[in-house]
């Protein structure tokens, strides 16, 4: 949200496997510690093993990106790269991670909602909405748990590894 303003922006994420020791994240647009927060709830409540890898996020556009709505975007564009799964290109996602692995509703999600609808999306991904958010026309899938959605988009390619 830029004041009042949805502004929707695109979340590209790249995991590489990586020969060093200490697996590199390079993040632009987007805080790193936050990242360090995603990729943690992706290990310990999600199963996903991506720590190892290289990861080089950013956020296109320029934009800066300081608000926890983008951390569904960006693990959803994480297991993406991981899996080899593409998103996508007519979907919007948009909710906060908990630490316990679950998904949020964020705040102005009717807002988000429509300004997504007049760009020319037609389906959104997101936490669970009142009834009043939901009066959109787009086709909107709403998840409690961030594992659901992992699943979802790992389906598409090939088997994520699970933690140990």
């Amino acid at each position: 949200m830029e004041g009042t303003r949805p502004v929707l922006c695109e979340i590209q994420a790249l995991v590489a496997p990586s020969p060093l020791g200490t697996p590199r994240r390079a993040v632009v647009g987007w805080d790193s510690s936050r990242l360090s927060m995603v990729l943690a709830v992706l290990e310990s409540r999600c199963g996903v093993r991506i720590g190892g890898n290289d990861i080089y996020l950013n956020v296109a556009g320029g934009l800066r990106i300081n608000e926890p709505a983008a951390d569904l975007a960006v693990a959803a564009a994480l297991i993406s790269s991981l899996t080899g799964s593409p998103l996508p290109a007519d979907a919007v996602y948009f909710g906060e991670i908990s630490l316990a692995g679950g998904v949020r509703p964020v705040v102005h999600a009717a807002l988000r909602l429509r300004e997504a609808e007049k760009l020319g999306f037609t389906a959104a991904v997101t936490g669970r909405l009142n009834a009043a958010d939901r009066s959109s026309g787009l086709e909107v899938r709403e998840y409690t748990e961030l594992a659901e959605l992992i699943g979802r988009i790992a389906a598409g390619g090939r088997q994520l590894q699970a933690a140990e």
